[in-house]
C-alpha cells in the first residue's frame, strides 16, 4: 500500500484527518470520536445533511485504507475541485456560508446533535452554492450546555459580515490576516458606534467583545486557586432562541454593490454592439479550440465571458479583483441557479499566498488552481501599464498557471489606454503588438491570432511551449 500523504491543514482536530492515499481522498475517524461517530450515523443527521445538499456526501471505506492504527472507520468524501477561503468571497458568499452553518445547526439540534465548530473553512462552495465539508463537526448535544461554536461562529462569519455591511467591504480582507477570524474586540472597535444600538451586534459583538475581555481579566488577576467559574446553563429553548437571533442579524446585514470603479465596467466599455459580438463569437471559437475543463477567468468582472465558457459546459473559476463587481457576478449566478461557475475576489497583484502553520495550512491559490484554460480579456494593459507589470513576466505567469491561454491585446491607442496614461508619464517602449509576441512567445506559441471587427484590439490563442 502507497504511503499516505496528510492535508496540511488537517492537523487540529483529534476525531480524525484527512489525507490522501493513491491519489484518493479519504478521512479517518479516530477512536476518540467512535462514540459520537455511531451516534451520528445513529440520529439520521447524516442521511438529512447529504439529502439535502448541505453537506457533502461520502462512501465508507476499507480500514485497510487506514491512516493510522487508531482507526475505527474510513471514509471516502465527495471532491470539491476548487477549494476556496472566506476572505476570497463576496460578502454574498460569506453570508450564504453564515445561513448554512446556521440551518446545518438547528437541524442538529433537532436530532440530538450539534456542531462542535463553526469554521468558515469548513463551508466550500460546490455547484453554485454552499455546503459543509467535515462530517466530523458533530457531536452530541449535552443537555443545558451552550453552543460551544458561538464565539468561533461571531468571529469568523458575523463580525466580518458586520464589518463588510457597516464600515467597507474591504474589510472582509482581515480574515486573511487572522485565519481564526476577526477578533471581536477588534470588530467592536471599528464598527460604527451606531451598531451598538442594534440588538443583534450589540448582543453578539459588542457585549460579547466585553464579556471576553471581562473573563480574560478575571484570570489574570486570580492569584491562587480557587473555586472554577461555572458554566452557564442553556436550556434548549435558549439555544434555539440563540440561532435564531443570529440567523435574523445575519439576514439583518445587507451591502449594495455599488462605488467602485469596475462595478459598472461591463456598462462603460468603449466596445461598439459589433465590436462586442465580434470578440465574444471569436472568445467562444476559442474556447472551443483550447477543449478542455476548467477555465480561469481573471479578472472576469460581472462574468459575461464566464457565462459563454459555462455554456460550453466548461467549469469556471472567475476571480476578480474589485468586491463589487465579484458581488453582482455571485450575485448572478445565485439567481440563474448556475452550477458551473465560482466567482471569487482576488488581486492578480496580491493573491491570495500560502499561510497558516508551517506556511502551509492555507495553500496559495496558485497551488489550488486547476485551470487548462485561462481567459484574460481585456486584462493586459492593467497589468502592464497601470501596475508597471512587464509583459514577459505576466507570460510567465499564466503559463505557470495553464497550458493554454486566450489573451486580448488592448494597443496604446485604444481610449482605456489612454485613459491609463492620461495621469502618467509613457516609460513603456515594448507595449507594443511585436512587443506582446515576443515577450507572451518566450513562453507560448500563438496558435491563433485574431483581429476584433470594428476595434483595434486583437484576441490570441496561446498554447504553452512543452
Amino acid at each position: 500500500m502507497a504511503d499516505a500523504t496528510i492535508e496540511p491543514g488537517s492537523y487540529r482536530d483529534p476525531s480524525g484527518a484527512v489525507y490522501r492515499r493513491d491519489g484518493v481522498l479519504l478521512r479517518q475517524v479516530n477512536q476518540v470520536f467512535a462514540d459520537e461517530w455511531e451516534a451520528l450515523r445513529a440520529s439520521g443527521l447524516l442521511d438529512r445533511l447529504t439529502r439535502d445538499r448541505l453537506l457533502v456526501t461520502h462512501a465508507e471505506a476499507p480500514l485497510e485504507m487506514r491512516l493510522s492504527d487508531d482507526a475505527i472507520a474510513v471514509i471516502r468524501p465527495e471532491i470539491v475541485p476548487v477549494i476556496s477561503y472566506p476572505y476570497e468571497w463576496c460578502f454574498s458568499q460569506l453570508r450564504d456560508a453564515a445561513l448554512l452553518t446556521l440551518r446545518i445547526q438547528s437541524l442538529a439540534l433537532d436530532a440530538g446533535m450539534t456542531l462542535k465548530d463553526a469554521s468558515a473553512y469548513n463551508v466550500q462552495f460546490l455547484e453554485g452554492r454552499p455546503i459543509l465539508i467535515d462530517t466530523l463537526s458533530f457531536e452530541r448535544q449535552v443537555p443545558d450546555a451552550p453552543w460551544v461554536a458561538y464565539r468561533q461562529f461571531c468571529e469568523q462569519f458575523l463580525a466580518p459580515l458586520a464589518l463588510m455591511a457597516k464600515r467597507d467591504v474591504r474589510l472582509g480582507a482581515l480574515m486573511r490576516s487572522d485565519l481564526d477570524g476577526v477578533p471581536l474586540d477588534l470588530a467592536a472597535k471599528l464598527l460604527p458606534g451606531r451598531t451598538r444600538l442594534d440588538p443583534g451586534l450589540a448582543a453578539h459583538i459588542h457585549l460579547h467583545a466585553r464579556s471576553q475581555r471581562r473573563h480574560a481579566d478575571a484570570g489574570a488577576t486570580a492569584t491562587g486557586p480557587g473555586p472554577s467559574r461555572r458554566a452557564p446553563r442553556v436550556s434548549s429553548t435558549g439555544r434555539r432562541a440563540l440561532i435564531d437571533n443570529l440567523e435574523r442579524t445575519i439576514r439583518a446585514l445587507e451591502w449594495a454593490p455599488r462605488g467602485t470603479e469596475w462595478a459598472d465596467y461591463t456598462e462603460r466599455t468603449n466596445y461598439t454592439d459589433a465590436g462586442r459580438s465580434a470578440k465574444e463569437r471569436i472568445v467562444v471559437e476559442m474556447l472551443a479550440q483550447a477543449g478542455g475543463t476548467w477555465v480561469w477567468d481573471l479578472g472576469a468582472n460581472t462574468g459575461d465571458f464566464s457565462r459563454l465558457a459555462a455554456a460550453l459546459d466548461r467549469r469556471v473559476v472567475a476571480p476578480d479583483a474589485d468586491p463589487a463587481a465579484v458581488e453582482r457576478h455571485y450575485r448572478r449566478v445565485r439567481g440563474a441557479g448556475e452550477t458551473r461557475i465560482l466567482p471569487l475576489v482576488m488581486d492578480l497583484m496580491n493573491p491570495s499566498p500560502a499561510s497558516g502553520w508551517g506556511v502551509q495550512e492555507r495553500a496559495s491559490i496558485f497551488e489550488r488552481t486547476n485551470a487548462d484554460v485561462l481567459l484574460a480579456l481585456a486584462l493586459i494593459h492593467h497589468l502592464a501599464i497601470a501596475r508597471n507589470v512587464p509583459l514577459e513576466r505576466v507570460s510567465a505567469l499564466f503559463a505557470s498557471v495553464a497550458p493554454m491561454a486566450i489573451v486580448e491585446w488592448v494597443p496604446k491607442d485604444d481610449s482605456q489606454v489612454q485613459r491609463l496614461l492620461a495621469s502618467r508619464r509613457d516609460i513603456f517602449p515594448d507595449y507594443t503588438l511585436d512587443g506582446f509576441r515576443a515577450a507572451f512567445g518566450r513562453h507560448y506559441e500563438i496558435v491563433r491570432e485574431a483581429p476584433v471587427d470594428a476595434t483595434t484590439r486583437s484576441l490570441f490563442l496561446l498554447r504553452r511551449q512543452p
